[in-house]
């Protein structure tokens, strides 16, 4: 708001310069010019270039204006002369020596721009809108979604310009500012933060705080009626700006950032705390159910049971009547078509709230596809806030790299949906002389695997898990040595690595060669090599060869917004459509 852009139209521009005149001058000279010479035709001849000085040819026609005046020598002929003092001594000298005057100090006009307008300069039909959500910090820094949201549009048309330019259609990014408008607790916190490293408090009050109030019951469902009331409001005034949206099946996809991830999936899966709770108390029923008590207990249990269980058919009746009187509108008024996550800890999230790995490699285990057709997860490799999510639909994913992220000139990549899984093969990186010399040696059987360094980086949630694997297998002591040494060491080869599942299953263990990727294992101990997701959801950006790991986790989580492989990868999935639809019309006229 801040920074207020005039939009003026040009009529009259300066010659060599192209450049308008002041708006209130053009007015002037253009109602003038339509007084004088409307209904005249032009030469046909007419060039946009300077003609030669109108030597010797007398205006036919004069505007006074406050600080210049305006000779029409044609209908095309139109010079611009200043009244100031100095001009008017210098045109006098001139015109004396025998120059013209419109050589020697006139500017000549020329009514429109140098290049005439066409029907098709309009912008293409919008067919597909991103609503670009924020995550936590946009308090501390206002406005600045805004800013990411314009970097994001701007590589997106560079990309755009190259690789879909044959398509009618066109993606537009909005920019979706939640934060501001709420109040949550006022100033409370700010009134109970010490003044010491008072910067910094701030700094931590203005970002981290967002997280706190989000997992608060009290202040969690503002925020998530602030995000969608804001996605409703943006979506209803682009439709009344774009009447024809609706009508054609224009498409909306949401691309979020950090917590903001968190909050869209819970506003489009209805997600609520409450929800949790009512399944605490289930498992706490099913738990007394089992153990022995007293039978007068048994009965105020039993008793229990019959008035909640009554309780809830007055409740569902209750609801049901509500139901036929009031409709109640849908959470998001539009349909969600892919939702991309940037840099997102929602995996954590569902993790903390009791979701596991199933046996389906469907998305719907944990975002129907119902409510949005796609889901997709991408992060930077050293991004410390982003977590995977392809391992909480099947366990055995986390052995499998996540989809590398084509650079935006990689030529003839790939596409997505035809790259194979790749495991990740569990042999230990050296770190010093000595583990670079005890790497062909055999491991104890009670090592624990470590996921092994990529060429392009590896996500930090690895290195963070390497490490405690690593520590659990110290932990074992001069047993597991001894094991090793008397146990399976004689079965083995150097060419041999052992890897098995952690946790309770560690001790049994399958001997598997190097470079042979480990099989996938379903929660029932069996091995399921043919489970494999529907499609893939984890997507890796490719680290920079020369960029420095530690310095990338610091600022990896904001280096989304201007990156042209993720404009690309965005485009390419919301563009998947139009392409294939274009291809197909390109084969059957061939």
């Amino acid at each position: 708001e801040t920074e207020k852009i005039p939009v003026m139209r040009g009529q009259w521009f300066i010659d060599g310069t192209w450049q308008p005149l002041e708006e209130e001058e053009s007015n002037l000279i253009e109602q003038e010019h339509l007084n004088r010479f409307k209904g005249q035709q032009l030469q046909e001849s007419f060039d946009m270039e300077v003609s030669k000085p109108v030597d010797g040819k007398e205006a036919i026609h004069s505007l006074k204006l406050s600080r210049n005046h305006v000779d029409w020598h044609s209908v095309d002929e139109v010079y611009l002369y200043s009244d100031a003092t100095t001009s008017k001594i210098a045109r006098t000298v001139t015109q004396k020596l025998g120059f013209s005057k419109a050589s020697s100090s006139g500017t000549r006009l020329h009514r429109g721009y140098v290049e005439e307008a066409t029907l098709e300069d309009k912008p293409p039909q919008t067919s597909h809108i991103v609503f670009v959500v924020h995550g936590i910090g946009q308090k501390m820094d206002q406005g600045r979604i805004i800013k990411n949201t314009a970097m994001m549009r701007d590589t997106a048309r560079k990309i755009e310009e190259k690789y879909f330019s044959n398509l009618a259609t066109h993606v537009e990014f909005l920019p979706v500012e939640w934060r501001s408008k709420l109040t949550l607790d006022g100033d409370t916190v700010d009134s109970i933060t010490p003044d010491k490293v008072r910067g910094l408090r701030d700094m931590l009050n203005s970002s981290a705080m967002d997280i706190m109030y989000y997992t608060s019951p009290l202040y969690r469902d503002e925020l998530v009626k602030g995000l969608q009331q804001e996605l409703n409001r943006l979506y209803t005034l682009f439709c009344s700006r774009n009447p024809e949206f609706e009508e054609k099946g224009g498409k909306v996809s949401i691309v979020s950032h950090s917590l903001g991830c968190v909050i869209t999936y819970d506003i489009m899966t209805g997600w609520n705390p409450v929800r949790l709770y009512e399944q605490l108390l289930q498992k706490e029923e099913e738990e007394l159910e089992d153990r022995w008590m007293s039978y007068e207990e048994q009965r105020l249990l039993e008793e229990l049971y019959i008035t909640k269980q009554r309780l809830r058919e007055i409740e569902e009746r209750l609801h049901g009547l509500k139901a036929s009187t009031i409709s109640k509108p849908p959470v998001l008024k539009f349909k969600v078509e892919n939702f991309f996550c940037m840099g997102s800890p929602l995996a954590v999230f569902l993790a903390l709230r009791g979701i596991r790995p199933g046996n389906s490699g469907s998305q719907d285990h944990i975002l129907p596809r119902t409510i949005c057709n796609r889901l997709l997860n991408i992060f930077h490799p050293t991004d410390p806030v982003a977590y995977r999510l392809e391992p909480l639909i099947l366990k055995h994913y986390s052995n499998i790299s996540p989809v590398q992220i084509h650079w935006y000139n990689t030529a003839n990549p790939l596409p997505y949906e035809h790259m194979k899984p790749s495991f990740l093969n569990p042999t230990k990186e050296p770190t010093s002389v000595t583990d670079s010399e005890s790497v062909s040696t055999v491991p104890s059987p009670t090592t624990s695997p470590v996921m092994v360094r990529r060429h392009y980086g590896e996500s930090i949630t690895n290195i963070g898990k390497a490490s405690i694997l690593g520590a659990a297998s110290i932990g074992k002591g001069l047993g597991g040595m001894l094991f090793s040494r008397f146990g399976r060491s004689s079965t083995t080869t150097p060419q041999t690595l052992e890897t098995g599942k952690d946790g309770a299953e560690g001790d049994d263990k399958k001997a598997t060669t190097v470079g042979t990727p480990p099989f996938p294992h379903s929660s029932s101990g069996f091995l399921e090599p043919t489970v494999e997701l529907e499609h893939r959801i984890d997507f890796e950006l490719r680290e920079g060869l020369v960029e420095s790991r530690y310095w990338s986790a610091v600022t990896s989580h904001t280096a989304y917004w201007s990156s042209l492989d993720i404009a690309l990868f965005l485009l390419t999935f919301m563009y998947k459509h139009d392409q294939e639809d274009t291809d197909k019309s390109n084969l059957d006229t061939i």
